[in-house]
């Protein structure tokens, strides 16, 4: 990992001193603990956000059950949050600091027919390219099954401007838990990954809520160690002091909203994040195949841009051509080796 310039330069004593955890390691060891839970570079814009209800003291377990009921009940339980709520459309967003890590959890009523939700997010390769909508996230590839599970390989940059040679893997196991004409849950796992974090998990259920409209429950949570806990708190501290996140948490002088920050609001952008490339991958599947990328890319866009104070970093021209110059390298190593 690179570590900002002027942490090089800096004598031994320095070095050995409290200045450079707090501001040297941190900016290196957030490149891994904080590369899938935010990205380094996100500035909180000036313009209000939305506001999200303030979670229960008790998240909703991630853990999904072949039962599509308890999710029917958490729709019915969250109908309010879900029917009133600043995101400008019915979604829940919830975050909790875990004994071992982070997680965030996004619940959101999309109006997809089950049937259509099943046949899309029930394939390694459609994940693959959905995943790929997030700007940090550079290459994706599957390969076959082993152990009733196939394998999803995610390529992550620390920082979206960072070369893809420079990124780190994050090889999932990637498994449909449960399939039914009305119930859907899908599992990605992977045990390790760089600078003492691990346990990653990205998990989705969806269920019927009728007939052209499906409630679904994505969840994202990863573990890490006390110094890369202790290094990510530091980078927000420092560099990361102005991200903020989406539950509100009081209000200014000017009765403007206080929304979260420090670790809770750095999961949930990046649940957010997430959540959006779902989103704009099952909003287009219906567009001409000839344009269905390009409009999956605009759409993720406009829709992290949405919530601009909490998701801006580029603008689109820049988001474009790092997309297509992604695209462009995918198809150049698959012609070579075979990949998908």
């Amino acid at each position: 990992m690179t570590l900002p310039r002027y942490c090089a330069d800096m004598s031994l004593s320095m070095r050995m001193s409290g200045v450079w955890f707090t501001v040297c390691a941190a900016a290196a060891a957030v490149g891994a603990a904080a590369c899938l839970a935010a990205s380094p570079g996100e500035g909180a814009a000036a313009a209000a956000a939305p506001a999200a209800a303030a979670p229960s003291a008790a998240v909703p377990s991630t853990v999904a059950s072949a039962n599509p009921a308890p999710l029917l009940a958490t729709y019915q339980r969250m109908s309010d949050k879900l029917a009133h709520n600043a995101f400008g459309r019915p979604m829940q967003l919830d975050s909790a600091e875990t004994a071992d890590g982070l997680k965030g959890d996004v619940y959101a009523v999309v109006d997809h027919p089950i049937a259509d939700v099943s046949t899309t997010l029930k394939s390694a390769s459609h994940w693959c390219e959905l995943l790929l909508l997030h700007i940090n996230n550079r290459r994706c590839k599957t390969t076959g099954e082993t152990a009733g599970a196939e394998t999803l390989t995610l390529s992550v940059v620390r920082s979206y401007d960072q070369a893809p040679e420079s990124a780190f893997e994050l090889p999932f196991a990637y498994r449909v838990t449960h399939s039914e004409p009305d119930h859907l849950e899908v599992d990605m796992s992977a045990p390790s990954g760089p600078l003492g974090t691990g346990n990653y998990r990205v998990a989705l259920e969806a269920v019927a809520i009728d007939e052209r409209k499906t409630f679904v429950h994505f969840s994202y949570s990863y573990d890490h160690n006390m110094m890369a806990r202790l290094a990510t708190q530091a980078y927000l501290a420092t560099f990361g002091s102005n991200k903020v996140g989406f539950t509100v948490v009081g209000k200014g002088a000017g009765g403007e909203p206080e929304y979260i920050r420090g670790t809770r609001g750095l999961v949930e952008r990046n649940a957010m994040r997430y959540f959006l490339t779902l989103d704009a991958y099952l909003a287009e599947r219906s567009a001409p195949a000839g344009q269905q990328f390009e409009r999956r890319l605009r759409h993720w866009f406009n829709g992290a841009e949405r919530y601009a104070p909490q998701l801006h970093e580029v603008d689109i021209e820049t988001y474009l051509a790092l997309k297509r110059d992604d695209r462009e390298r995918t198809k150049s190593r698959q012609q070579g080796t075979g990949d998908r």
